[in-house]
């Protein structure tokens, strides 16, 4: 029986968080089982536009969003701590320094992410700090002949079974070409500065807060 402890990852800027996030990590709890779900927040995304909503307030619409998930989880604010750019290779051997290097750590990315993975900082040590599994994404091709050659063959080399990935530390590559959602904080957020209430993209509860607290304009 494998006791190894399996930790699903997800990091972004949730600015807001919506449906789509919540739809794949469920996807993946229910796939791997972990014994915990640990959002990370972003604090400075040095590849995105600033943020819109303040830490403290992505951080309440997180706890909200992920209410009742079926698996315990745990946001992780270390990257709003850290200040400055927020690098996904930091963050990973922040984790492993806390979890042991034995921890089968996942870390949940969209096919718009793999499609310009090479441009993460240090992107070829993520392999050896974690697995990452990646879910499908309108209008992104997640096939070889549609990636960055170099993307391609590390994931294509990686590729492996939920099981894998649940008996070792990392390295492994899980793709779910089955679930896709076709949604973006940006588009939530041009939506809701128009004064339009996008229900299905967001948890009932993200928007009461964002109406309440009259985030995003609205």
């Amino acid at each position: 029986m494998n006791t190894r402890p399996v930790v699903l990852l997800m990091g972004g800027s949730f600015d807001p968080v919506h449906q789509g996030h919540v739809a794949v990590a469920g996807h993946f709890s229910r796939l791997l089982a972990p014994d915990s779900l640990r959002l990370l927040p972003a604090g400075d995304p040095w590849q995105k536009p600033p943020l819109k909503a303040s830490a403290a307030d992505r951080v309440a619409m997180l706890r909200l969003a992920f209410d009742g998930l079926p698996v315990p989880v745990v946001i992780d604010e270390q990257e709003i701590r850290r200040g400055g750019g927020s690098y996904t290779v930091d963050t990973l051997r922040s984790l492993r320094a806390e979890l042991g290097n034995e921890a089968s750590l996942a870390w949940i990315i969209g096919a718009d992410q793999l499609a310009q993975f090479n441009t993460w900082h240090d992107w070829r040590s993520l392999f050896d700090l974690a697995h990452f599994c990646v879910a499908a994404r309108p209008g992104y091709a997640m096939d070889q002949a549609h990636l960055p050659p170099e993307v391609a063959t590390a994931f294509s080399q990686r590729m492996g079974t939920a099981a894998q990935l649940r008996d070792c530390a990392q390295g492994v590559a899980l793709f779910a070409s089955n679930l896709s959602f076709d949604m973006s904080s940006t588009e939530v957020r041009a939506a809701l500065a128009r004064g339009e209430l996008p229900a299905q993209s967001l948890p009932p509860t993200v928007l009461d807060y964002i109406k309440q607290h009259h985030i995003y304009r609205i």
